[in-house]
């Protein structure tokens, strides 16, 4: 089965991965933060703007795949500073108000100043 490189301008990239791969009916996000693409910067100093950013920043990736929030059945989640779990917790339920994927949260292993979270998401496109 053929891989396919998914990219959009609409969410932030490098030329160290792909914003996505989509291998079948699987679209695999990259770990994706809250910068926001039309800048550069992070979209803010918070824990609930920049998971807002990022899960905008995926949904993007999403939809140049042919999918949507809707197709998620993982999310990974990373966190800079394991205390922003409640407030990255409120912003997710924005985004999974029901029937949510399967998750797991754990503790981002690089420093870099200013980032709060990265989160990843697997799809399958029905």
């Amino acid at each position: 089965m053929p891989r396919q490189i998914i990219t959009t301008p609409n969410a932030p990239s490098s030329p160290l991965f792909s914003q996505a791969v989509k291998a079948g009916a699987q679209v695999f996000v990259s770990g994706t933060t809250g910068i926001d693409a039309r800048t550069g910067d992070m979209a803010g100093p918070t824990i609930d703007v920049q998971t807002r950013q990022a899960f905008a920043n995926c949904e993007a990736v999403l939809q140049a795949a042919g999918a949507s929030l809707v197709d998620v059945v993982e999310v990974g989640v990373l966190l800079a500073d394991p205390d922003d779990l409640a407030g990255m917790n409120q912003e997710y339920d924005r985004w999974f108000p029901t029937d949510p994927p399967t998750r797991y949260v754990a503790k981002l292993g690089v420093d870099v100043p200013g980032l709060l979270i990265s989160i990843r998401m697997t799809a399958v496109i029905a």
